[in-house]
């Protein structure tokens, strides 16, 4: 099965008056895919098509432009988890200001109404939406009627007593607490970009890295993590370091990835590097065989 990606909301005949979920969907965290889940078990029962409905850019990040390290997963990655979920079809909508100026009646009536005639509309509880987010679920209920649609709200995805949020997940990557966010997405937290040329002193030190920028990602917290490294179909460990390299008295914040078992030049390649465990703080050492040294230890406890 195909999901048919839409850069607008003007849908194939075949996937009309269907089962939508809207949202974000920044990690398609377990909360999301109880949501597409429930969505999709609606679709099943009256054999109708599914779909997502998502924004790009993030809004918050349409709205501050400061808020530039922000999300939990790429636009491209978001494409990847979903098709997963065995989805008919994916509508991307553009969030702009002509968007986010309409009312949330106007959005229901222009969007949701006139072009995807959609049946069955499912949401978590906090959805907002609309001019100024003045749009939630009680707007959703009041416009069932009128708009011939049925809002379905889901309940909140809880571990161990406490919602699972994408602002959660951010918290828990700014903190390192890698394990705990793995569990929260089901798969590990991954980076994925394009590698670009460095100054080669890991190289220098016998560790080659891959580097990195972290573009629109959550900054993690800084310091040495193990890793398992993608590029179309070697799949390796390896160890990361997110930082500044204070050593070397660093100015940019990259990720750097030495691949075990791998003497292969990626540079302009794009790679993803999977987040499996936080092994120390970046720290200042007083010279290269220091940091060397530190390094090897650092090798010895990722490969454990």
């Amino acid at each position: 099965m195909v999901m048919k990606i839409y850069n607008n909301a003007n849908l194939n005949h075949k996937h009309l008056n269907g089962v939508i979920a809207i949202g974000n969907f920044d990690g398609l965290h377990l909360g999301h895919q109880k949501v597409i889940y429930e969505a999709r078990q609606k679709a099943k029962k009256f054999k109708l098509p599914l779909g997502v409905m998502t924004f790009e850019p993030v809004p918050v990040m349409f709205f501050s432009k400061k808020n530039n390290d922000h999300r939990i997963n790429s636009l491209q990655q978001k494409k990847s988890q979903l098709k997963k979920l065995k989805l008919d079809f994916l509508i991307i909508i553009k969030f702009n200001k002509k968007f986010s100026s309409l009312t949330a009646e106007k959005f229901i009536n222009q969007i949701i109404y006139k072009k995807t005639k959609c049946r069955y509309l499912y949401v978590s509880k906090n959805f907002k939406f609309g001019f100024k987010r003045l749009g939630n679920v009680q707007t959703l209920k009041k416009f069932e009627k009128k708009y011939n649609y049925k809002n379905v709200i889901t309940n909140p995805y809880k571990k161990n007593k406490k919602i699972i949020s994408s602002t959660i997940i951010r918290k828990k990557i700014r903190s390192g607490k890698i394990e705990e966010i793995n569990k929260l997405l089901n798969r590990n937290w991954c980076i994925e970009g394009k590698v670009i040329k460095g100054k080669k002193r890991g190289r220098k030190m016998g560790f080659p890295t891959c580097n990195m920028s972290l573009s629109n990602y959550v900054t993690p917290k800084l310091g040495v993590y193990a890793v398992k490294v993608n590029y179309r179909n070697l799949k390796k460990q390896g160890i990361a370091n997110i930082g500044y390299r204070p050593t070397f008295n660093g100015q940019s914040l990259l990720l750097e990835t030495n691949i075990f078992g791998i003497n292969k030049n990626l540079y302009n390649k794009v790679i993803s590097v999977s987040f499996k465990k936080f092994i120390r703080p970046e720290k200042k050492f007083r010279n290269f065989e220091h940091l060397k040294k530190q390094i090897k230890l650092d090798i010895k406890e990722a490969k454990k």
